[in-house]
């Protein structure tokens, strides 16, 4: 037994022999790869890439698409405008540089969002350039959201801005919109062939402008002809068709995004600030800088002006519009011709969009217009148009609606006559109207305003709420009776609680007249707390509705 116990201890050792043999090469082995893997110094030593292929670019004939056709047709005619507003002199003549840092909201505005008359409309605001947070804002209108640079109101100082245009002339006439250049000192212009330099380019002068559309001519001075573009009709466009941006978006000029039309005749200011403006919306990618660039068909022609976007980041979120080539060109000839201004004819009247279809079947009318008011002296007035007559023809032609009416009567030259047929209770009738000046009327409208502001020490203001002034002879005339029309209402006051609105006429209270400032003041002086206080109150617009009475106990 023993030297069986013997023999089975020498083969144990012989295969732990064997085995610590067999470690010990393959630890060997490890560390001699990792000795030939790594150089003295412990780093990994390149593998062997005896056997791999270099690279090289292949070159093959592709066949240019669409995009890429239309961007080298059109993209040399498509110009980088930069726009300077000079430094105000201060009182000590010092230049104050721009607050690079602040922020700055949107004008406020107050437009009527029911009442539509032929009113001038208003395009947005100039932007902002380089320098700081906000840049290149050039999209400021309240129904945009953005902001740009603040400057101090103590402070002025340089500022510039970026926008883009197109050259539909070889003389060197440019389209771009009038938010672009309109408080410009100076105007540069930059060709798509000009050098990249820090050099803002030629020197561009307007032609004119027209903030109904927002638009603008400018030119530049050349010595050879200039490319330029072929404007295509709007009208024919329809939604889905693809459409190309091209501009100088943030400053980087010849900038070409896609996309197809989204909406047509898209109204995005309510009322009359509205009534000329009605945009091709797309989404083709639309940045601050793009302002006044092409927005192209696929024909390589140009049938909108971009002109806004609609964003709550300042930037693209997949909504632009552009104003329709078709309105484009009506207001360039305008533009372009001897007064540089477009002329537009009015016949004065208002109305309301949107009016339900129950108005409709009891005024016992389908199509056409429901005249809300109409301005003493103006060519309705005079032609016997009377409220709540309802428009259906013009020189025989169905008038669809209110947009339809503006356009039509905005084309006419002042001076030019149109047969106007209404009906009137039920009954159908016609009359002339000798179209009016746009720019006239509404001139002599503001100057009317202006000489009928509030007067001063108004002694109604603390004890009733209001403020007024004395009735203009013309409104006079118009009530059969002389009157206080009321400015403004405070909030809670007496006058509210008691239902008084801007606009309305008191002709008495307390069975007083108050036929002008002195009569109103001694009166309303004379009221006492606990009083019981009755108004007497015409509408200006419907005096025809008779007097109303409304009255409570004062305070």
């Amino acid at each position: 037994m023993s030297s069986i116990s013997a023999l089975f201890a020498r083969l144990r050792t012989r295969r732990l022999a064997t085995a610590f043999v067999i470690l010990a090469a393959i630890s060997g082995a490890i560390l001699f790869g990792s000795y030939t893997a790594y150089g003295v110094h412990g780093q990994e030593k390149p593998g062997d890439s005896a056997d791999a292929t270099p690279l090289k670019i292949t070159t093959s004939s592709v066949a240019p698409n669409a995009f890429s056709q239309i961007a080298k047709q059109v993209g040399p005619a498509v110009v980088n405008i930069n726009t300077r507003t000079l430094a105000k002199e201060s009182i000590k003549g010092k230049r104050i540089p721009l607050n690079p840092h602040g922020r700055i909201a949107p004008a406020p505005q107050s437009p009527d969002d029911e009442d539509q008359g032929d009113g001038q409309g208003q395009g947005p605001d100039q932007g902002q350039g380089p320098g700081g947070q906000g840049n290149f804002q050039d999209f400021f209108n309240r129904f945009f959201g953005g902001q740009g640079p603040e400057m101090n109101p103590d402070e002025q100082g340089e500022r510039d801005s970026l926008g883009s245009g197109f050259i539909v002339d070889p003389k060197g006439y440019i389209i771009t919109n009038n938010h672009v250049v309109e408080k410009a000192d100076e105007i540069y212009v930059k060709l798509s062939t000009d050098p990249d330099s820090t050099d803002l380019g030629r020197k561009a002068r307007v032609i004119g402008t027209d903030k109904a559309t927002d638009l603008a001519v400018i030119k530049i001075e050349t010595d050879k002809p200039l490319p330029t573009v072929k404007l295509g009709n709007s009208d024919s466009s329809t939604v889905g068709d693809w459409v190309i941006a091209i501009g100088s978006p943030f400053s980087l000029s010849q900038t070409v995004t896609a996309g197809i039309i989204s909406a047509k005749n898209r109204t995005i200011e309510p009322g009359a600030s509205g009534q000329f403006q009605h945009f091709i919306q797309t989404d083709a990618a639309i940045n601050p800088g793009n302002s006044g660039g092409p927005l192209v068909n696929m024909n390589s022609e140009v049938i909108g002006v971009n002109t806004a976007i609609y964003t709550q980041s300042s930037g693209y979120q997949g909504i632009g519009f552009a104003m329709p080539s078709n309105t484009v060109v009506q207001v360039y000839n305008d533009l372009i011709s001897p007064s540089h201004k477009v002329t537009r004819g009015i016949i004065g009247i208002s109305f309301r969009e949107g009016l339900s279809g129950a108005v409709g079947r009891v005024y016992g009318f389908s199509h056409g217009v429901l005249v809300q008011t109409v301005t003493p002296g103006q060519p309705a007035d005079k032609a016997g148009i009377k409220p709540r007559d309802i428009i259906v023809t013009i020189d025989g032609r169905p008038i669809k609606d209110g947009n339809d009416l503006v356009a039509d009567i905005a084309s006419r030259r002042p001076g030019s006559s149109a047969r106007i047929g209404y009906i009137r209770d039920g009954k159908q009738a016609d009359t002339t109207v000798v179209i009016g000046d746009r720019d006239k009327v509404f001139s002599e409208q503001a100057s009317s305003q202006e000489e009928a502001a509030p007067e001063k020490g108004d002694s109604g203001e603390s004890k009733l709420g209001i403020t007024v002034r004395e009735v203009t002879p013309a409104t006079a005339t118009k009530l059969g009776m002389s009157g206080m029309v009321v400015l403004t209402v405070r909030p809670s006051s007496f006058a509210d609680q008691q239902g008084l609105q801007p606009g309305l006429v008191i002709t008495h209270i307390n069975k007083l007249a108050t036929s002008n400032k002195a009569e109103y003041d001694k009166i309303v002086g004379g009221l006492k707390s606990g009083q019981d206080v009755v108004f007497e109150v015409m509408d200006p617009k419907h005096p025809d509705l008779g007097i109303n009475f409304v009255g409570g106990t004062l305070p």
